[in-house]
């Protein structure tokens, strides 16, 4: 059976460099259905989730190729609107589709998505948007079929900050007749930078990154553009905490501290040293972490994507710890791994109570998600003796060249596949 095998404990030392947003890549590819011409795509993360949309992709007509970090994307020819169940199912982010494919051609059929089990993630928002904007949808068969002779101009306001939402309504919106408001709109870097590659294919957005985005929809999108996806701060976040849980010293190059910028004032109140720079930001942590309370929220809250590698450090603080999720509530399905390994958490409704322990214990364990897998690792490297971390297409998933940037890191993680 596949799994990471890893001898603790081993404080993380060096540097690591970060790769592009996982989050916005895979929303940008979607946004290339719009775009009648060639793109290319800059800093791609070589991760299986990229592979997967570019399935979706290439399943619904459009040509894409890999080069060096980049993807090429040519959808100016005939597109067809259904997206295949077994790529939509298993990842989540092939929702996204939906609202170019309704803007390009007036109709879509989308498998319901799948992804991780971090819970329920409904897609009724992004639904009731679309059909503000003119949208008519049914369902039957395990798929979502939507129809709109074209998008309307609307205003839109969202129950909930959803990302995925409000990324569908944009995209939708750039085609769309008039101009449309969302208003309560998700803020976080990843629709920034969807925004600037939309608009430097002549999308007309404002607001972007803020909760009230206005667009003026445009007759269509030139290609022959090139866009650089933005650092990931899931990645530098995670990088980061594990830094601080093994108690090492750790650079990370190639980032934006102000992607993250509520973790890494969470990680000095648990007293690690936190220099940002330009691009770069250290992390040192020379004692046992003191104990602190997370409530996970939209950004620029906490992460929920940050929340397991967080309570890997509160798991080894000096004193007791309440994290709170707000966004997803299986996501701590991952905590009876985590007490495998000796950690005392205790889970009352959305709220997880830790009492810190002077040291893990190594031991077998199943990631149930992307986030919880790089968290067991982390585990795994503060522990004493042998993790052997189950299911590691989680992690490959969403981190890129994860066990050579964890070795170059001095932490000695093997894939052991039997």
């Amino acid at each position: 059976m596949r799994r990471y095998v890893v001898d603790g404990p081993v404080a993380l030392e060096g540097d690591v460099a970060i790769s592009g947003a996982k989050n916005a890549a895979l929303k940008i590819m979607a946004a290339s259905l719009l775009v009648e011409g060639e793109v290319v795509i800059e800093r791609v993360p070589d991760i299986t989730d990229v592979h997967l949309m570019a399935e979706v992709l290439e399943r619904l007509g459009a040509r894409v190729s890999f080069g060096d970090g980049t993807v090429t994307i040519d959808a100016s020819g005939e597109l067809s609107e259904e997206t295949p169940y077994e790529l939509v199912t298993r990842m989540r982010a092939s929702i996204q589709v939906l609202g170019p494919l309704l803007a390009r051609l007036g109709r879509a059929r989308v498998a319901m998505p799948g992804g991780d089990a971090i819970g329920s993630r409904p897609i009724d928002l992004h639904l009731q948007g679309l059909e503000r904007m003119g949208a008519k949808f049914t369902s039957q068969h395990g798929y979502v079929e939507g129809v709109a002779h074209r998008l309307r101009a609307a205003d839109v306001l969202l129950e909930f900050p959803s990302v995925g939402a409000t990324e569908n309504l944009l995209m939708g919106a750039v085609l769309a007749e008039g101009r449309t408001t969302i208003e309560n709109a998700a803020r976080e870097p990843e629709i920034e930078d969807l925004a600037a590659f939309l608009s430097s294919c002549g999308a007309r957005i404002e607001g972007a990154g803020t909760p009230f985005v206005s667009v003026e929809g445009v007759d269509g999108l030139r290609g022959g553009i090139r866009h650089r996806i933005i650092p990931d701060r899931i990645e530098s976040g995670t990088y980061a905490i594990a830094a601080a849980a093994t108690r090492g010293n750790v650079r990370l190059v190639d980032t934006r501290p102000d992607f993250f910028e509520l973790p890494l004032q969470k990680l000095e109140q648990a007293g690690a040293e936190v220099d940002r720079g330009d691009g770069e930001v250290r992390v040192r942590m020379r004692r046992r972490p003191a104990s602190l309370d997370v409530s996970t929220l939209p950004h620029p809250g906490f992460p929920t994507d940050l929340q397991p590698p967080m309570m890997v450090l509160l798991a080894q603080a000096d004193g007791s710890s309440i994290v709170t999720e707000n966004v997803f509530e299986a996501r701590f399905l991952f905590v009876d791994e985590l007490n495998r390994m000796g950690c005392r958490i205790r889970v009352e409704g959305h709220h997880a109570v830790i009492r810190g322990i002077e040291r893990l214990s190594g031991a077998p364990v199943r990631a149930p998600d992307i986030r919880a897998a790089a968290a067991l690792v982390v585990g795994g490297l503060c522990a004493e003796g042998r993790t052997e971390v189950y299911d590691t297409g989680h992690v490959e998933r969403g981190y890129e060249r994860f066990v050579d940037k964890v070795n170059g890191l001095g932490a000695g993680l093997s894939l052991v596949d039997d």
